[in-house]
């Protein structure tokens, strides 16, 4: 397998599954200006991270990268605890991280700078964030008697966490939220994560 991965965007989450995993994989990192090359666009029209390519077959959209892991490495147990109800839990914290909490750092990452207008776009950042705030919130109360969002370390863990690097980094307020950072702890004391993000130049 051939991960295309740019330092600390959503791709670094396959990167750590990968790792997880434990089974031999490239890691090749694509900068901004790659991502606009005809060459990467073959690979991902879209011009965006990441892609995954195994055995010449070409895979785009992280959930969809991370379900495919889940389901090719199932001795690595990262969906769920085997039964139909825990990996639609897995999913469930997938899709949460993937459809509701990802999408709304656009704002904080300059999806809105369009507007031209400084009051206008500085609102949409501070509805971001107080939307993310919210929603960390219910990830905080989903930790409160597990260790894991879903009960069992999985992909979803993996995100989650590549989406709280990216809070701590814009000073989202995450103050009162001690499950959630304690799970971050947890993942940045895991070896298999510290070696991903020393691999990405991030730590």
């Amino acid at each position: 397998m051939k991960l295309y991965y740019s330092p600390g965007a959503c791709s670094l989450a396959d990167h750590i599954v990968l790792e997880w995993i434990g089974q031999p994989y490239e890691a090749v990192k694509i900068t901004r200006e790659d991502r606009a090359t005809p060459e990467f666009r073959a690979l991902n029209p879209a011009g965006a991270v990441p892609v995954l390519e195994h055995d010449g077959w070409v895979l785009t959209q992280n959930a969809a990268i991370l379900g495919y892991l889940i389901d090719t490495h199932p001795e690595a147990k990262l969906g769920g605890d085997g039964t139909p109800k825990g990996r639609a839990e897995v999913m469930r914290w997938l899709a949460f991280v993937n459809s509701d909490v990802h999408p709304t750092f656009k704002p904080l990452f300059g999806a809105t700078a369009y507007l031209e207008d400084e009051a206008v776009i500085e609102k949409t950042k501070a509805n971001a964030k107080a939307a993310l705030r919210a929603l960390y919130t219910r990830a905080d109360a989903q930790l409160a008697d597990k260790d894991w969002i879903a009960g069992s370390r999985s992909v979803a863990d993996a995100y989650l966490y590549v989406t709280l690097r990216w809070a701590k980094a814009l000073d989202i307020d995450l103050s009162g939220l001690d499950h959630l950072a304690a799970f971050v702890a947890r993942m940045e004391a895991d070896a298999a994560v510290q070696k991903v993000l020393k691999d990405e130049g991030l730590a």
